[in-house]
This record gives C-alpha cells, sequence and structure tokens, in this order.
C-alpha cells in the first residue's frame, strides 16, 4: 500500500504532467518524480508528442545516478513497453536497476495495457499501482476516452444570454454579424482552449451568420484543426474559417478532394452522420474536439449522448427572442465567475473512464 508521502510525490507527478498540456496528445500528460532517502533527486515530464517520455527526463535529471538503484520512483501513467518513436520506459527502468515503482493508473492503450507493469514485475521490481487514481485518469481523460470508446474527447461550448439564447433570430438574407453575448476575459479564455485542444467543429449556419476564424490570436500556441459541415459545398469560400492559418476539414456529401489546407470528406448525412464523423476523426488521430455550435449542431451531440463535458458562457445581457440555448440535464461540476460573465462547467455523468 502507501502513505501520505506516496500520494504527495505522485501529487507532484501530476502537477508536471499538466506542463505538458495542448504539446503532449496524442500522447498522455505524465510526469515522472525519483525519491531517494525521503528526498527527490530527478524529475521530469513528457514535454512533446515524440520527444522523451516522463521516465526518461526524470532518470536523465538524477546527477549520482548510483542513486537510483535505492530509489523509488514515481509516475501518473504505466510505463511505456513498446518500441514507438521513443523506447521502451520500463526497459530504462529496470536497466537503471530501480527497485520500487508507484504508478497511478494503467495505460488503457492496447500496445502497453498492463505489460509495463509485467515488465517491471518479472525483473523483480516491487510496483504499486493506484496511488491518486482517480486524480490521474481524470488528467488524461482526453486519451482515455480516445482508447477506450474509439472517439475524440468531446467537450460542448456555447454562450448564452440571461434569458437562454445564443443568438438573435435572422432570415437567411441578412448578412453575417456577431452578437457578442460575454467579454474579453471569456474571449481569451477561448483562445487559449484552441491552443489545448485538437479540433474545433462548426455548423453551416454558425460559419455563414457568425464567419468565425476558430484560430488563436488571443493566446500563445497551435492553431487547431478547424472542422465545418457543409452538407452541399453551399458555404461561400472566402469565410474566414478556409482561409490559410489552419487546416480545415469540410464533412459534405458531394466529393472526397484535398486543396491546399482544406480536406473535402464525403460521409451520408441520412445515417449516423455523428458517430461517421466521430468515427473518421479517430481515424485521424484528433483526440479532443469541441462543438461550438450551432444549435442544431450541439443539439445532435447531446441527444445521442456523445459528449463528455459542456462549457457554457453566461453574458450578463437579454436578447428576449432569437434562438434557444441547448438544453440538458447533467450535473454542474465547476462554476467560474469573469468579469460580468460565467462560465459553467457540465460532465456527462452516463460516460466513465476506466482502467483495467
Amino acid at each position: 500500500m502507501w502513505n501520505k508521502e506516496d500520494e504527495k510525490y505522485m501529487q507532484r507527478c501530476l502537477d508536471l504532467a499538466k506542463l505538458g498540456f495542448g504539446n503532449a496528445a496524442p500522447n498522455p500528460m505524465v510526469g515522472s518524480v525519483i525519491v531517494h532517502q525521503e528526498k527527490i533527486i530527478g524529475e521530469g515530464y513528457h514535454k512533446k508528442c515524440g520527444e522523451a517520455h516522463a521516465e526518461v527526463n526524470a532518470i536523465q535529471s538524477v546527477k549520482d545516478k548510483s542513486l537510483l538503484m535505492d530509489s523509488t520512483l514515481y509516475v501518473n501513467l504505466e510505463p511505456c513497453s513498446h518500441f514507438g518513436k521513443t523506447p521502451p520506459c520500463a526497459d530504462l527502468i529496470v536497466k537503471n536497476n530501480i527497485p520500487r515503482v508507484f504508478v497511478g493508473c494503467v495505460d488503457s492503450f492496447a500496445k502497453v495495457s498492463g505489460q509495463g507493469i509485467k515488465k517491471l514485475k518479472d525483473a523483480g521490481c516491487e510496483v504499486i499501482v493506484g496511488v491518486l487514481q482517480k486524480e490521474s485518469l481524470e488528467l488524461n481523460r482526453r486519451f482515455f476516452t480516445f482508447h477506450q470508446q474509439k472517439r475524440p474527447y468531446i467537450i460542448l461550448k456555447w454562450a448564452q444570454t440571461l434569458d437562454g439564447f445564443i443568438d438573435i433570430a435572422r432570415n437567411a438574407k441578412e448578412t453575417p454579424e456577431s452578437n457578442w453575448i460575454t467579454n474579453n476575459l471569456s474571449k481569451m479564455l477561448v483562445h487559449k482552449w484552441r491552443t489545448e485542444e485538437s479540433a474545433f467543429m462548426i455548423g453551416t449556419n454558425t460559419a455563414r451568420n457568425d464567419n468565425p476564424k476558430l484560430t488563436v490570436r488571443d493566446w500563445n500556441g497551435r492553431n487547431p484543426i478547424r472542422v465545418v459541415i457543409d452538407k452541399n459545398l453551399n458555404l461561400d469560400s472566402d469565410l474566414e474559417i478556409f482561409n490559410s492559418e489552419s487546416k480545415t476539414l469540410i464533412f459534405n456529401s458531394l466529393k472526397d478532394d484535398i486543396v491546399n489546407n482544406l480536406e473535402y470528406i464525403k460521409i451520408n448525412f441520412d445515417s449516423n452522420m455523428i458517430p461517421n464523423i466521430l468515427e473518421i476523426l479517430y481515424q485521424k488521430k484528433i483526440q479532443s474536439l469541441v462543438v461550438e455550435g450551432g444549435k442544431i449542431l450541439l443539439e445532435s451531440f447531446i441527444k445521442q449522448q456523445l459528449w463528455d463535458e459542456a462549457r457554457v458562457f453566461i453574458g450578463n445581457k437579454y436578447f428576449y427572442n432569437g434562438i434557444k440555448a441547448p438544453e440538458f440535464s447533467s450535473r454542474l461540476t465547476g462554476h467560474t465567475m469573469l468579469d460580468d460573465s460565467h462560465l459553467s462547467i457540465y460532465s456527462n455523468m452516463t460516460k466513465s473512464i476506466d482502467s483495467h
């Protein structure tokens, strides 16, 4: 078993792992700490996909390698046991004769899934699994959802007024018009999210009416992949979502094609449209997806229970009529004040992440 000291070191692993948020994907966020006689002698985290894993960075940071054979290594996720872009971390731990390893949770990725722990035990290493397991699973919920449910982790996002509207009423002949509901702090936070998640999706009406870029401007970081649904390819080609600033996937019923940064993907709109799109995004290794609207698209995800989290801004405004915001009955898990706006976070309690 473990004690409070072990939990303290595992929490340090989790804190380190978070430093890789937005860069480690599609790999999981992992932090590692090495302790010798109740003193941390090495630590590291997985900084970027394709680069060294957390355990490698932690071991390399230890100045006196002779201490490793009498040390304990902590890591929030099971050490890998296979050759990918980097060699197996389990092999490195064994090579350095580290006698004891504490693991936050088992890796559900098929190429690992208990094999890393087995390799350590077979080499005579004592392995303790489950320290801060809930927190470890929560941290990498995108990674686990992707591998267990074979789809991206789905975040629904919208802004609504105090009287429950997400937009004014429009007719088809109106030119795009912005009806800003929240404030600059909310906008900055959304741009931060764009650096952290793999892709952002909008429907035809949102692309036409709001003309969003879905790029990062009020934060530092990479642009997400943009996804738009345009069944009959009726959207104007000069809309911002079709600019050259980021890759855009266009789901439609007419053609498959790639033109510069635009990829047209033909799907069947008459049967399982959303599941079909998610399957394609999974095949493209898109680990997380933020659905920004509009109402019809958001409600399609809600109706089919194909969502994991919802982030709803509530601005200090009234529209009195227009397009009503989507509704669902789920547990509110967070509430944040952003000047005159509120951010409410909902979790889909019908979904769960399990560790093998």
